[in-house]
């Protein structure tokens, strides 16, 4: 069933957005198999939202007491005060709290809080003022309040949310706005709120639609932004943001990562004797064998020419040595004369070299590389057993 239903997923997104694939339009989905650096934009982008949306509360929501002490009574405008200021507290807070390097985990409670406190103040003064007999401009100040979660409905759709993210922030809005009907059962009336309710559900619907449009875009611009474009490989800039991403990741949780340069050797001679269209081609056959060859989990980057970076997230030195030698064993394509492309090595890890930062892990396999270069070619350094070369056997 499960698999029916992401089919037809797939089928619907593919006539409106016919520029994505059938991976990415599972993304839309569910933000489970996103890319990290797909999921560190979209944190950012939602982090600095929350932050506008909250700041503009923060300002807007105590000016409202001036209308709410002319429309209203004492009796009633004293309680709206006092929760109003502790909604502008909430978003002042939620402002002053939030930081450039949030993960998604914090981005999710950020937008939470943003749409809560405004949930919480519908909910209030909702309950509150139907405790006392209004009329007149009373009552159409007081009917205004009744529409704040079709506002905050409407502003969902700002973020770029996947189609779970989007349901698991309404259905809560939705289930208080059904509690504050439940609480005025006895004198509810029932043919209005079944007309606003409607409104609420299609105002979620293009809330949803305008949300995951977002995000559609951002997946396409992302994918072209991060791609070498000779290879398909990730670019220099995008493994830059790559490398910084895992090693501070690595650092939060205690994991482990390694990275390994590659340099494909003797690659000159390729363009030398056979041009640069040849040279192209051992380029895109070796990045592809790279990338067939090493597990999911890993990146391949094109760092610049034939060199090479494979980012090796949640991976042990150990770990990381073998699947370089397996690399190694199986090959990274050949000439056009028929002969074996072959690749120089340098290999680091967080739990092996004391690095301070991503840049010095990279210098260090790096410099590895270059001692591999120097020690015949065809061969991993920083390993014990792959610095003998070719004759490493594989395992």
């Amino acid at each position: 069933m499960t698999v029916f239903l992401s089919r037809i997923w797939q089928l619907a997104w593919s006539w409106t957005m016919l520029e994505m694939n059938s991976r990415e339009i599972a993304w839309l989905l569910s933000p489970r198999d996103h890319l990290s650096l797909l999921t560190s934009r979209r944190t950012a982008m939602i982090v600095s939202r929350v932050r506008l949306v909250a700041g503009a509360f923060a300002v807007l929501t105590p000016l409202w007491i001036f209308i709410d002490l002319w429309a209203f009574p004492w009796a009633v405008s004293k309680g709206l005060i006092v929760v109003r200021l502790a909604a502008t507290a909430a978003f002042s807070g939620l402002v002053v709290s939030l930081r450039s390097d949030t993960t998604m985990g914090d981005a999710y409670r950020a937008l939470a809080l943003l749409l809560g406190v405004p949930t919480a103040f519908f909910l209030f003064s909702y309950l509150h003022m139907a405790n006392f007999q209004l009329h007149g401009l009373e009552q159409a100040f007081a009917t205004g309040y009744a529409y704040l979660p079709f506002v905050m409905l409407a502003g969902l759709s700002i973020f770029p949310l996947t189609a779970v993210e989007c349901l698991g922030f309404v259905a809560p809005m939705l289930f208080f706005q059904l509690l504050a009907a439940m609480l005025r059962l006895p004198v509810l009336d029932w043919p209005t709120f079944a007309a606003s309710f409607w409104l609420l559900l299609l105002i979620a619907a293009v809330s949803l639609m305008a949300g995951i449009s977002q995000l559609a875009l951002m997946i396409v611009l992302v994918r072209e932004s991060i791609r070498d474009p000779l290879t398909g490989c990730f670019s220099r800039r995008s493994g830059e943001e790559l490398g910084e991403l895992q090693f501070s990741l690595a650092r939060r949780t205690g994991s482990p990562v390694s990275m390994a340069f590659v340099d494909l050797d003797r690659f000159k001679q390729v363009n030398d004797e056979f041009g640069h269209d040849a040279g192209d081609s051992v380029l895109v056959n070796a990045a592809a064998a790279m990338r067939n060859n090493v597990r999911d989990s890993d990146m391949v980057v094109r760092w610049g020419g034939e060199e090479f970076l494979l980012i090796m997230p949640n991976t042990p030195h150990a770990l990381a040595c073998q699947v370089l030698d397996r690399l190694r064993t199986l090959g990274f394509g050949r000439k056009p004369d028929g002969s074996p492309v072959t690749a120089s090595i340098g290999v680091s890890s967080t739990n092996e070299a004391a690095a301070i930062d991503w840049h010095h892990l990279v210098e260090v396999a790096d410099k590895r590389m270059y001692a591999a270069k120097q020690g015949g070619r065809n061969r991993v350094v920083g390993c014990a057993e792959a610095d003998n070369g070719p004759q490493a056997a594989p395992r």
